[in-house]
């Protein structure tokens, strides 16, 4: 079917929902160990809390992408999905900052993930649904676009809040600008989502016998499974390279985003305990210097490119992530919150490189019709030392650090600046070039992917231009 050329507000309202999920995402990160820390829990118990993020993204984004792709009622594919995990998105952001327990704010952080996932990994085949091969590529910067603009405005309202004169704490003793900005991401999230689904429509399959005919044939995930089993098996080397450039990338990132809005109020905020106002301020801060990466790395993305073009992506990717590394390093040196500002310069080059130049460097490595089964296990090398960070950190934080999360975001960077050594490793196939077409195609047959990571990325770029 010849798909229509959409305007450029049709691509704005189906991209727009975009804001309110990250909105949620962006709420989670800047937050989520602040408000663990205020309901009892330690520093070395943080990473064990955040398990929530890479399980549900591990489990519900392969199972929802499945899902949606043998879906077919009366809002159409992908929109069904949108719709759902708004609404139960909405409903554990809503009640997040009124947690009395520690366990509560826990389980409403699993529900959160669950969901945002569930809303989240449906948009980019809907991209692949709705635009034809020309536009696609606008699709994705749209996208990205709205990613920028949500965490920007999620991050920044606790400050803003403070600003305009809102003080005092709910009885758990989380501040109160943090509840109000829960309760507005969360109207957010399902008003954002909700503007998609109402004003952009989906196309029916082509040939429903045919379709409902392949849906029987793919029912259960054993034909799936074999597929990942034997793709694992048959792994190109340039993708075993990179995985190990992702472990330790995804490795610092996790670091930085479970630790820095502490290491913001104890060590450049000198906040004596978490009962006092320098605490809530650091957060705060830390939420700005959040907003201040989304910013630059949204910036910075549109002129990657062309300086790969100009060198090569291995030498951008490795010095983006050296950026990312010294960044989180200095925070050690730095007890002024506006000087603070300048380590997310760093980590926002580097977030900028790490959501495109690895895969656009494996894409010259894959076979185009496995592209999908591919990308997927792909994402797995950012779950995994998630996963692994969230179960052993604990002693590590308790007995070798002291409970202090500033060493823990220099662990991060350090971490980063492993993964830039390891880029020297890594075999860049350039001249093998992927077509769209081939693509797409892949990723339409392949029952069973991970088509995202357990984060909020704009588009990768990996896809080539017609």
């Amino acid at each position: 079917m010849e798909k229509p050329r959409l305007s450029f507000w049709q691509i704005w309202n189906m991209s727009f929902g975009f804001l309110g999920i990250q909105f949620g995402w962006g709420l989670q990160l800047a937050n989520m160990s602040a408000i663990y820390t205020k309901l009892g829990a330690d520093a070395d118990k943080i990473p064990l809390l955040w398990l929530a993020g890479p399980m549900t993204g591990l489990l519900v984004q392969p199972l929802i992408g499945s899902m949606s792709d043998r879906t077919w009622n009366r809002l159409g594919r992908r929109r069904p999905y949108f719709l759902t995990g708004a609404i139960l998105s909405s409903i554990a952001l809503f009640f997040m900052p009124d947690s009395p327990l520690l366990w509560v704010a826990a389980s409403l952080l699993w529900i959160l993930d669950a969901s945002i996932n569930i809303s989240m990994e449906p948009f980019r085949a809907f991209v692949a649904d709705k635009l034809n091969i020309e536009q696609r590529t606008v699709g994705f910067v749209m996208q990205s676009f709205f990613i920028g603009i949500g965490a920007s405005l999620a991050n920044a309202l606790p400050y803003l809040f403070r600003k305009a004169g809102v003080t005092g704490t709910t009885a758990s003793g989380i501040p109160l600008t943090v509840q109000y900005s829960f309760k507005i991401g969360a109207a957010a999230f399902l008003l954002a989502v909700l503007w998609t689904v109402f004003t952009s429509k989906e196309y029916p399959p082509e040939n429903l016998e045919e379709f409902e005919r392949l849906k029987k044939e793919h029912r259960g995930l054993s034909a799936g499974v074999n597929e990942i089993v034997s793709a694992i098996k048959e792994m190109p080397k340039t993708m075993k390279q990179l995985a190990l450039v992702q472990i330790f990338t995804w490795l610092g990132l996790f670091c930085m985003w479970m630790f820095f809005g502490l290491t913001t109020s104890y060590h450049v905020f000198g906040a004596p305990s978490k009962e006092s106002q320098l605490f809530d301020r650091g957060s705060e801060w830390g939420g700005i210097c959040f907003m201040v990466y989304s910013i630059v790395c949204f910036v910075v993305a549109f002129g990657l490119p062309k300086l790969a073009e100009a060198t090569s992506r291995k030498a951008v990717h490795a010095f983006s992530l050296v950026c990312g590394g010294v960044g989180l390093l200095s925070t050690y040196f730095i007890h002024d919150q506006w000087m603070l500002l300048l380590t997310m310069v760093g980590v926002g080059i580097a977030w900028a490189s790490i959501l495109s130049m690895p895969y656009a460097i494996l894409s010259g490595a894959l076979p185009a019709a496995r592209m999908g089964v591919y990308m997927g296990i792909f994402n797995f090398f950012i779950v995994i030392p998630e996963i692994i960070a969230s179960l052993t950190f604990q002693p590590l934080v308790k007995h070798v650090f002291g409970n202090n999360p500033l060493y823990v975001v220099m662990l991060g960077g350090a971490s980063m600046l492993v993964a830039a050594l390891l880029v020297a490793g890594v075999r860049d196939v350039a001249d093998k070039n992927v077509p769209e077409a081939a693509v797409i195609q892949a990723d339409a047959q392949e029952p069973f992917t991970v088509q995202g990571s357990v984060q909020p990325v704009p588009g990768t770029g990996l896809i080539d231009e017609p």
